[in-house]
């Protein structure tokens, strides 16, 4: 079992990794309706220059930006994660149907999300599969099968983070009940009591130099 866990936690980590760069590069990508969006020179073949990999300085770094650079902090995750433990896997339609039921909706990226009112810019915390690419397909979710997912939220976010955190812990443990299912810490631990307390206090503490976005 302890090799099972330290299985579905690096896959969970890749998972929530590639999610999380994935989506600040989107946010941070130059529109293509801005004027001022650059435009990528042909090396040849095909080849192109990614502008996004490449350091640009727009402007001369004054003392108040370096001060800005300093202070800002930086971005936090915080994941739990769901595991069938003796099952064996989640049947897709009824993992599907939880997390339909803790107020999670299909969306970007191909995974669940809790949205804070019907913007579907500002997630409080998501669910991915534990299995890559880590997204659900509906289409096909009856034929699927999952040993486990992961929740994470990204801080600063459009709540406080203390109340992100517990609302994912909220839907977490319904999940548990509902799916019969192991709940983990980051480390593939048994989550307890203590360390619920421990993980919420870090987030307090987080939080307190950081506007809420």
């Amino acid at each position: 079992m302890d090799g099972l866990r330290w299985l579905l936690l690096l896959f969970g980590l890749l998972v929530i990794a590639g999610v999380y760069w994935y989506s600040r590069r989107e946010a941070n990508r130059p529109s293509a309706a801005d004027p001022a969006a650059r435009q990528e020179p042909s090396l040849g073949d095909g080849d192109t220059v990614d502008f996004d990999d490449v350091a640009v300085f727009d402007e001369v770094p004054s003392p108040d930006n370096i001060d800005d650079a300093v202070e800002k902090p930086m971005d936090k995750i915080v994941t739990l994660r769901l595991v069938a433990g003796k099952r064996a896997a989640f049947p897709g339609d009824e993992l599907a149907l939880g997390l339909r039921a803790v107020g999670m909706r299909h969306g970007r990226f191909g995974i669940f999300h809790r949205y804070a009112g019907d913007d579907e810019n500002r997630i409080i915390f998501s669910a991915a599969s534990l299995v890559e690419p880590g997204s659900f397909d509906l289409a096909n979710i009856k034929e699927q099968s999952f040993p486990g997912i992961s929740l994470f939220l990204v801080l600063p976010g459009p709540v406080e983070g203390a109340e992100a955190f517990d609302l994912m812990m909220s839907a977490a443990r319904s999940l548990a009940k509902t799916l019969q299912a192991e709940l983990l810490d980051e480390t593939g631990s048994t989550l307890s009591i203590q360390r619920e307390r421990y993980m919420r206090e870090e987030i307090i503490q987080y939080q307190l130099g950081v506007k809420v976005a």
